[in-house]
């Protein structure tokens, strides 16, 4: 049964405290909106070095929520004729190199914004922290390899929305952040938004927080965020739960913002909406993308949404268009995917009848199989996952951390996989709250898989 915004507001400021308690969660911030009304709560400590308590007006990180954000200000441009979806993304920013010339010269902005580019994509290095990140940017990609045809398959692609932010520099003719607070968090009015950690010291900011090993409490993280040059991927802009709700209403409301005043035409909402591309089974993620949203095929749906993650911070969207309902949940550490089950799902539910369906989880009787075909090294810049089976039928996938996050001493240590539907394998023991799904994709002409896809594909390398 359907319940009132306000039972659902008056249960959630009830059970949060005791559930981010549960799940070692030092804070977290919550908004829902329902027909044109928001609630929102707190709860928690934004810094456990400084004591700080978490409001409703906090600020933290959304992380990758912000590619949606980047999305808004391309079809912005597209509403004004100054981009067409369909061109190549070098009609735009001309100097957009990657190591195979043929795909750069093809690869178009609706790739870019549908991660169908085919390009590797987790490239964080700093650039500067000016203005010029991001177009500073631009030729770090000059070695970065394609991984397959453009438009052959879904790979999540940071690296991607950092050429759309450039697009949106280019055609504009100002810096990534200007345009995303003239453009977008002026027109909706926002007062707890925070493109940088200069802006965000002016609120109440969340630090995130990392467990030191699996089962230590979450202590604070030594570094604020990721490096300026992927902010238009997610790396630094934060807010309160209420704005980014603000924002999710925006585009409920057909792109009309708060004054009443079209900020992004209903034909470019609606395009972000449709679908671009299926994915493989993937567990947190959507059944598929659109322009800039995950899609949800959760029965009584649809549902649009984004998840976003940063150094210890996580934040969920999700937004039910039809229904004009959304929530907000902001987090700074902790197993969030509890939370997540324990609240995002039946807030849901009970507003809106929606049924979200469970977290993937293992088969108690597994069997044994032979994993020939998905024994190998696969690499990316973030990490090489060597995936193996021993004597004992058991199969394993261990990572050797790269760049940024070898600096953050996160080794993992290995994870036993085991067969769950098809060529995709699950792992047995949940890390941070999932039994992540992994998807062994292609075929190398022997039999081997050519990409281990757990969102992003990464490619083969070795035996």
């Amino acid at each position: 049964m359907v319940e009132s915004l306000s039972q659902i507001g008056a249960w959630v400021e009830e059970k949060l405290p005791d559930l981010i308690a549960k799940y070692q969660v030092p804070a977290a911030s919550v908004a829902i909106l329902s027909d044109g009304d928001v609630v929102r709560t707190a709860a928690g400590i934004l810094n456990k070095a400084s004591g700080v308590e978490a409001t409703t007006d906090s600020v933290f990180q959304i992380g990758s929520i912000t590619k949606v954000w980047t999305t808004s200000l391309v079809m912005q441009l597209v509403d004004e004729g100054l981009v067409d979806l369909d061109a190549p993304v070098r009609r735009y920013v001309k100097d957009f190199v990657i190591a195979d010339e043929a795909a750069a010269a093809k690869i178009t902005v609706r790739q870019l914004l549908s991660h169908l580019s085919g390009f590797e994509g987790d490239i964080f290095k700093a650039t500067t922290e000016g203005e010029d990140a991001v177009e500073k940017f631009m030729p770090i990609l000059a070695d970065v390899p394609q991984l397959f045809e453009p438009g052959e398959m879904f790979s999540y692609n940071n690296a991607a929305f950092s050429v759309l932010g450039r697009i949106v520099e280019v055609v504009r003719g100002k810096h990534y952040e200007a345009c995303l607070r003239e453009h977008l968090i002026d027109p909706l009015q926002l007062k707890h938004a925070a493109t940088g950690a200069g802006e965000a010291i002016m609120f109440r900011a969340a630090l995130g927080h990392i467990s030191p090993s699996e089962d230590a409490a979450p202590e604070p993280a030594q570094v604020w965020s990721l490096v300026r040059s992927n902010a238009p991927a997610g790396s630094v802009f934060a807010m309160s739960a209420s704005n980014l709700i603000a924002f999710a209403k925006m585009h409920i409301d057909g792109g009309v913002g708060p004054d009443g005043k079209q900020i992004l035409s209903a034909e470019s909402v609606a395009a972000m909406q449709e679908q671009q591309v299926k994915l493989p089974e993937l567990g947190l993620m959507g059944d598929s993308w659109g322009l800039g949203w995950e899609l949800f095929n959760w029965e009584g749906g649809p549902v649009i949404g984004h998840d976003g993650g940063t150094i210890g911070q996580s934040a969920f969207l999700r937004v039910i268009p039809g229904q004009k309902a959304a929530i907000a949940v902001l987090t700074n550490g902790g197993d969030v995917l509890g939370l997540y089950k324990e609240l995002i799902s039946p807030v849901i539910n009970r507003l809106t009848g929606i049924v979200v369906p469970e977290l993937p989880t293992p088969a108690n009787d597994v069997h044994a199989i032979d994993a020939s075909r998905y024994v190998g090294t696969y690499s990316s810049q973030v990490a090489d996952s060597h995936v193996t089976q021993d004597t004992e039928g058991r199969i394993w996938i261990e990572q050797t951390m790269k760049g940024i996050f070898a600096e953050l001493a996160l080794e993992r240590p290995p994870v036993e996989l085991v067969p769950w539907k098809g060529d995709t394998l699950i792992a047995r023991k949940a890390r941070n709250g999932l039994h992540t799904p992994h998807a062994f994709v292609g075929n190398d002409g022997n039999g081997n898989a050519l990409y281990l896809h757990t969102g992003r594909a990464d490619r083969r390398v070795s035996a």
